[in-house]
């Protein structure tokens, strides 16, 4: 009876707080029919990974005054600047105003769309550096991949060079300590993201960084989707991994590493302010002088800025919105603004995997938003030469942004993460390629033949978008 009546004074709080967060109706519906129904798990996943803590800054003044200087360092003498299309003002001010972030003219861009050129690129320059290497990734794992890595970081670190990584401690709950503890014992700065244990038992077990930042002596940085892994190499069941990551030499890279010392202060609580993290930058002579924005976003934030930039960019699009994403469970906003660009004529496409490396019920969920797009015209292609993973958005041949993003609710409502954005027509053109040529390798959705797949598939694709909140 005592059992009964605490299980009951449970869900009655729990629905009350689930009311009282003034959600997404349909949010709030799913959670408490889920407390109701199923108690003891409904209130588990809830409090685990349902509850909703944007705007409920666990950043204190003391650390707000720390990035807000950092911010103010990593600026300098750089070149503030506008973007070269009025078209794109309004998106550039709102993401100054919401993430603090400036535009930064000057930067060389280049693309990478495999793993192993860019993890070449990658250890050559970190074999470079002199001062030092700042590293942030979800994944970085204990195969041959991640050994390459930690053991050219332990060669640094014994040059003299100040090197740090950060790891999200959830993604790599299953790679053994002692791989982190070498580079620990052999001068190597290691630091993980909310340590799983404690963190289980509190309200920051759902907070974890999706963020891909590599900072190199404050003059080369690398963000994107890529991890380090051997999949993301080698591939998986499907066929080969295809990835997104971006090498940026130039100012906008003081932007990725007042991201990464930021986050480096929210998992130590240290303070990191020398002067030689964020030396003089100067315009890039060689390559296309990009105009480049990092936009970050996190659950602590006030703004859910990336995903408010990305609407932004698709409702200013006017002549073509290409989107990729391993991930398609969008929040209403994102699904809104990519109907709303194919209603008003817009050559909008998307492409997703047609394999999930998640199961079967992130495919059937992501599959399930299909009949909202292909009615309002949208291009909808399955990636099959292997998984898909890039997460990229480029419209009308001035602007893209690559980054860490999903088009997810857990990337962009709950995790941390970091995107560029940048207005510049050759990135843009580059990206507009790749992705036309991605399509070679894709299958187009017919519109028609869609509408007829079993009933038993539908109803299954529409189960599994009721799960979307927590998958």
């Amino acid at each position: 009876m005592l059992y009964r009546l605490v299980v009951l004074l449970l869900v009655i709080v729990s629905v009350i707080i689930v009311i009282s967060e003034n959600r997404k109706p349909y949010l709030s519906v799913f959670w408490i029919m889920f407390i109701v129904l199923i108690p003891g798990l409904g209130i588990a996943f809830y409090y685990l990974l349902g509850k909703d803590y944007r705007g409920r800054r666990t950043i204190k003044t003391d650390e707000r005054m720390h990035l807000d200087m950092l911010r103010n360092q990593a600026v300098g003498d750089a070149v503030l600047t506008r973007p070269h299309s009025d078209k794109y003002q309004k998106l550039a001010d709102m993401m100054h105003k919401a993430n603090d972030t400036p535009l930064l003219d000057g930067n060389e861009v280049r693309i990478f769309t495999d793993f192993t050129p860019m993890f070449e690129a990658m250890l050559d320059d970190i074999a470079s550096a002199k001062s030092f290497i700042h590293i942030q990734f979800y994944i970085v794992e204990n195969d041959e991949v991640g050994q390459q890595l930690s053991d050219l970081l332990i060669r640094k670190a014994a040059e003299g060079v100040d090197v740090r990584l950060i790891y999200d401690s959830c993604a790599n709950l299953f790679v053994h300590s002692g791989y982190y503890d070498r580079m620990r014992k052999n001068g190597v700065k290691v630091k993980s993201f909310q340590k799983f244990l404690p963190a289980l038992f509190n309200r920051e077990v759902n907070c974890r960084t999706h963020r891909k930042i590599v900072v190199i002596d404050g003059q080369t940085g690398y963000t994107g989707g890529m991890n380090i892994a051997r999949r993301y190499r080698d591939g998986i069941n499907h066929g080969a991994w295809r990835d997104t990551q971006l090498r940026i030499i130039g100012p906008a890279v003081s932007q990725l590493e007042v991201s990464f010392l930021s986050d480096w202060r929210f998992c130590t609580k240290e303070l990191l302010d020398d002067p030689r993290f964020f030396p003089t930058q100067t315009i890039t002579q060689s390559g296309n002088n990009a105009i480049v924005q990092i936009v970050t976003s996190g659950p602590m934030d006030e703004w859910n800025t990336v995903m408010q930039g990305m609407v932004q960019a698709m409702a200013q699009s006017r002549h073509y919105l290409y989107l990729q994403t391993p991930y398609f469970t969008p929040p209403h906003p994102v699904l809104l603004a990519i109907r709303n660009a194919a209603l008003a004529g817009v050559d909008v496409r998307l492409m997703v995997p047609a394999a999930s490396d998640r199961g079967a019920i992130t495919r059937l969920a992501s599959q399930s938003y299909f009949r909202d797009l292909l009615p309002a015209g949208v291009k909808i292609y399955l990636y099959t030469n292997g998984f898909l993973h890039a997460k990229t958005i480029v419209c009308d041949d001035d602007f893209t942004t690559i980054g860490s993003t999903n088009l997810d609710p857990r990337s962009l409502e709950q995790n941390f993460e970091v995107n560029a954005f940048i207005y510049d027509n050759d990135t843009a053109m580059r990206q507009r390629d790749i992705f036309i040529d991605d399509q070679q390798h894709c299958t187009l959705v017919d519109p028609d033949l869609w509408q007829q797949r079993p009933r038993l598939q539908k109803f299954l694709e529409s189960s599994a978008r009721i799960l979307t909140p927590i998958l």
